[in-house]
Order: C-alpha cells, then structure tokens, then sequence
C-alpha cells in the first residue's frame, strides 16, 4: 500500500558552482535563458529588497493554516537549501514566522519561497533571511494535519520538483528543472554578456529601434510616422 503522506530523503542537489552563477545571474536573465521557462506567478513576492538566491528545492506539501510539514521539513534540509511551500487548497495563513525561520537557518536554508502568508516580517528582515510569499497576515497557524515533503508540487503555476534549482531575487522566483540547471546557466551567461554589448551601444545613444533592426517590422505592420503641421 502506497502512503499518503511521506517524509522523502533525497540527496538530489544542484551543485554549488552552478547555484552560484545561477544567483549572479539572476531571476529575469535566467527564465530568459531557459526558453522563458519556469517564472513563478508574481503574485508571490519579496518581503525584502536586494536579496538574491540561488538553490535546490526542498519541497513541502501542507494543509492550509497548518504548518506541521514544513517543521518536518527542516531536518531534510542542507546547507544552500531553499524551501518551497504549497498548500493543498488557496490559503494566505502566516505559515511561516521568524522562529521557523531561525530553525531553517540554523540548517542552512537560505531562503523561502512560500504559496501562502508570511508574518514576522520587521524580524525576518532585521535577520536578513529571505521570503517570497502570496501573503503577509497576522493570522496564525496550527500544527495538526499531516502533508508530505521533497514531493512535486506546484507553486505559483509551475511544478517544482526535488532538487530543483530555485532562482530568487528582486523580480521574482524562477525553478529550473535539476536536469537543466548547468545548460541554463551557461546561456544565461551568454546572454549577459551580449546585453553587455547592447548596453553599451545603448549609451552610447544608438537606438533600440536600429539596434534590434525595427523600423522594418513597423513598416510591416502599418506603423506610419506622420509629421504634425
């Protein structure tokens, strides 16, 4: 008989390098250089500014305004990890606070990313430690109903698995499926430095419209310009 609710210990990880240079390059250049894959809803967002993070997914699974599973989730957790909370139904409950946070930390997560509430936002930011959330409520939880971790789940419309390589920061919350993670990086950096190209030529005053070669494009698509009298 197949459980219901399981605890999964999983090795699965994304290598540091690669973690790092995904974190360098950032949320927005790396959902690009997937094939703009993997943006999570922008309905979660960060509780900080400035904070930007690269790691494997430990995934947990909860009944909404109930946070026992991600308590059980802190003992799979490893350094460089970064957790990743679903509910099972539509909840925005303060799932998580600064005392799950201290926990979390003391493992050697480096951040949240939570479909749900957050609380304890002055003392979370005050310790540095990062959260991305539906929510920010007062309304707290209980610890009562069993779920499941290192599961695939979904967050923010995209399936995150185990050992997924999240990538947070100003902009938001992109997953990159583990399989994919040192191909991404490679075009993300690609892609930085040909903006580096572009920005430069950018201030140097060349426009955009002769840079990516438009005027043709608006000429294609009726775009007239028309001098006023």
């Amino acid at each position: 008989m197949t459980a219901r609710h399981v605890v999964v210990r999983t090795s699965k990880r994304v290598p540091v390098e690669v973690l790092t240079g995904l974190a360098e390059a950032g949320a927005s250049a790396v959902h690009e250089a997937d094939g703009r894959r993997g943006a999570v809803s922008p309905d979660l967002r960060p509780i900080q500014a400035g904070a930007r993070i690269a790691g494997s997914a430990v995934t947990v699974s909860c009944h909404p305004g109930d946070n026992l599973m991600i308590h059980a989730a802190v003992e799979q957790v490893r350094p460089g990890d970064v957790v990743v909370v679903t509910t099972t139904s539509p909840s925005t409950d303060g799932m998580l606070g600064d005392l799950l946070a201290t926990s979390l930390r003391a493992r050697g997560a480096i951040g949240v990313v939570l479909d749900a509430g957050v609380r304890d936002v002055a003392e979370l930011r005050e310790m540095g430690f990062p959260v991305w959330s539906r929510a920010v409520s007062t309304q707290g939880t209980v610890k009562a109903s069993p779920g499941s971790v290192n599961i695939p789940i979904v967050v923010g419309g995209q399936v995150i698995h185990p050992g997924d390589a999240i990538v947070a920061d100003d902009d938001g919350v992109v997953v990159v499926a583990h399989e994919r993670a040192t191909d991404v990086l490679e075009a993300a950096r690609d892609r930085i430095a040909n903006e580096a190209s572009k920005r430069a030529r950018l201030a140097d005053g060349e426009l955009g419209l002769d840079m990516y070669r438009l005027r043709p494009l608006l000429a294609e698509l009726g775009v007239v310009y028309v001098d006023e009298p």
